[in-house]
């Protein structure tokens, strides 16, 4: 991959790589003597210490990282994690975001992915008058709808929140036939057997559900197991009264956020997120769950169907007012602009300290100039 990115190089080239797949991809463009900046952007989450030192050869991939002129995360708890990593296993010392190694001074820092915020607000109040949302509106008979849109991926948690729809159901049986659970899980990695299995189960487990709850002219859980475009999933996140996002673990999930910018201002619906979730850094005003909690995520959306609209409206105005406050364009941009002022602009750094050595770690905004 190094060597067929060469033909891009030219003296105005800057590179950003992306995600994990090529965490040592920086150290093969410097081998092959690529002098321009190079950035990196981790879309999943990094780990805490103690769970990265599980992983094999996980010095040589760190070293390797610091190539990069700037590595980026989407939260600060990466970050933080990121930087206890160099503090505590490569002896290292940071200052103001600033690493020194064998390829040169490494910056590091949060920049949340945003989305185009109002073009995506747009599309869905143009979705409303939409046949096939009709369609869905009509089938519901009256009930309001949750909805979960998920890859088929054990960090999504998507068993959980079967689980926890069926506990609510057990729990507040008045809801049933009232309310509907729509979990659109688009297939992925089928040829590896883990997932193929998980695939298996989460149909099987939605059968148990809905043989349990169902009557004759209604089924709890509506489960599809295929993808949709972005054009249709946003009539669906406009449809439903409630989103269900509630992975174990993810670096951002714009799904959350697409799903609150989808929202009818005037009615909008309840976002119930996983504390796990990078999104919930900056939508804290949704109701956040622990996903492994399901008596805690049962009592959650119980609670989101019956939110007063006052208290729907206030917290929906505050993940919008979040979601205007760093959109798609502002990270790329603040991305771009801060990978350029680490190249230009080198700091005066500290020696490399001892492993014991107090880690100097200062966060800075994604927007914020580099100096």
């Amino acid at each position: 991959m190094a060597r067929g990115l060469l033909r891009f190089c030219r003296p105005d080239t800057t590179y950003w790589i992306h995600d994990y797949h090529f965490l040592t991809l920086g150290e093969e463009l410097r081998r092959l003597r690529v002098e321009r900046p190079i950035g990196f952007f981790l879309h999943t989450p990094w780990p805490s210490r103690s769970a990265i030192v599980n992983v094999p050869n996980h010095r040589d991939l760190v070293q390797a990282m610091l190539a990069y002129d700037l590595i980026g995360f989407q939260t600060e708890d990466d970050v933080q994690n990121f930087a206890d990593y160099l503090v505590s296993e490569l002896g290292l010392r940071l200052v103001n975001n600033a690493v020194a190694s064998e390829w040169g001074v490494s910056r590091i820092g949060a920049f949340p992915i945003g989305i185009d915020v109002d073009a995506f607000a747009a599309r869905a109040a143009k979705s409303a008058g939409r046949h096939e949302f009709t369609r869905l509106r009509t089938s519901l008979q009256g009930a309001k709808l949750a909805i979960g849109v998920d890859r088929v991926d054990y960090s999504k948690g998507i068993e959980n929140r079967i689980r926890a729809f069926d506990r609510m159901l057990t729990s507040q049986p008045d809801l049933k036939g009232a309310v509907s659970f729509l979990q659109i899980a688009v297939p992925s990695r089928c040829q590896i057997s883990a997932y193929g299995h998980l695939q298996h189960d989460l149909a099987t487990l939605v059968s148990e559900v809905n043989g349990r709850h169902s009557e004759v002219d209604w089924t709890p859980i509506r489960y599809l197991n295929k993808g949709y475009a972005q054009s249709t999933l946003v009539g669906f996140y406009r449809v439903a009264q409630v989103g269900l996002i509630t992975p174990f673990h993810d670096g951002m999930n714009l799904v959350a956020k697409e799903y609150v910018a989808a929202q009818n201002p005037t009615d909008p619906g309840v976002l119930v997120l996983s504390e796990f979730a990078g999104a919930a850094k900056e939508l804290d005003a949704a109701l956040l769950v622990n996903p492994h909690d399901i008596d805690g995520m049962a009592q959650a959306i119980g609670r989101a169907w019956d939110m007063p609209l006052e208290e729907r409206r206030a917290r929906w105005n505050a993940m919008m007012g979040k979601l205007r406050g760093n959109t798609g364009q502002m990270w790329f941009e603040g991305f771009v602009k801060a990978l350029t002022r680490a190249r230009s602009v080198q700091p005066i750094l500290v020696p490399a300290a001892p492993a014991a050595a107090a880690l100097t770690y200062l966060p800075e905004r994604a927007t914020a100039s580099i100096s």
